[in-house]
């Protein structure tokens, strides 16, 4: 069974593959602005749609990803009984 940290890694690589799409189609909607067909215009309208879709879902993604650390750092800190952000720092380095 998948444990959390390939969950983790998965995650990241998804968010990274939909960066990754989103700064091609933004390149490809720069480079055929010149196009001025109907049918270019409409597809590019499409693509400019899903663009903001998948970046709009990308923000989503991350907040969440975001959200999943800041809830793991508080309960690592509460199982070690850090009360202090040095106490975290100085687990954090610790090579025991």
């Amino acid at each position: 069974m998948d444990g959390p940290e390939h969950n983790m890694q998965t995650q990241e690589r998804l968010i990274g593959d939909l960066r990754q799409v989103i700064e091609n189609a933004e390149e490809l909607l720069k480079n055929t602005d010149q196009y001025d067909s109907a049918l270019y215009q409409s597809a590019r309208a499409r693509l400019a749609q899903a663009l903001h879709t998948a970046t709009e879902e990308l923000t989503r993604f991350e907040d969440a990803q975001l959200l999943r650390m800041i809830a793991a750092t508080e309960a690592a800190s509460a199982a070690q009984g850090e009360t202090t952000g040095e106490a975290r720092v100085l687990r954090a380095f610790n090579t025991r």
